[in-house]
């Protein structure tokens, strides 16, 4: 399991034009995940997006966690960030999980996020969307489970 996570001033998904998802200050949580990935792999990779210190504190330090800042998260489906790259020009996506499998997976890392009282949103699972964002810094981490 994957997640490219991006600290945002804002960010939003639309599909078919209609904005259907969109927060202030936050996280946007880009999240893929693999065939081999387990219930486990989510509750990890959860704990660390919930914790990982990515905002600034009094002094300027990258001390707080999305919690901590008082942001929300909003996390979109990304099946392309399991692509296996490695070799040729074209991507391979043996790596990617079923849609099944990626959707359940998807709606429980969102769910299990919310747990920690933090602001959550989705894009729309399987659909072609629109997203948009401030990045801010750019501050952008790819975190693994």
């Amino acid at each position: 399991m994957k997640a490219l996570v991006q600290r945002v001033s804002q960010a939003s998904v639309s599909v078919a034009a209609e904005q259907i998802s969109t927060i202030g200050p936050g996280l946007l949580v880009l999240l893929a995940v693999e065939a081999t990935d387990s219930e486990a792999a989510i509750a990890r990779l959860v704990h660390k997006v919930a914790h990982y210190r990515m905002f600034s504190d009094n002094n300027g330090k990258m001390n707080l966690n999305v919690q901590q800042a008082g942001g929300a998260v909003l996390v979109v489906s990304q099946f392309t960030l399991a692509a296996d790259t490695q070799s040729g020009l074209r991507p391979s996506f043996t790596p990617a999980a079923t849609p099944v499998k990626a959707e359940q997976y998807y709606h429980d890392f969102s769910r299990q996020l919310a747990q920690f009282g933090i602001e959550v949103k989705q894009g729309q699972f399987a659909a072609n969307m629109q997203v948009s964002l401030i990045n801010d810094g750019p501050v952008t981490f790819l975190l693994t489970s």
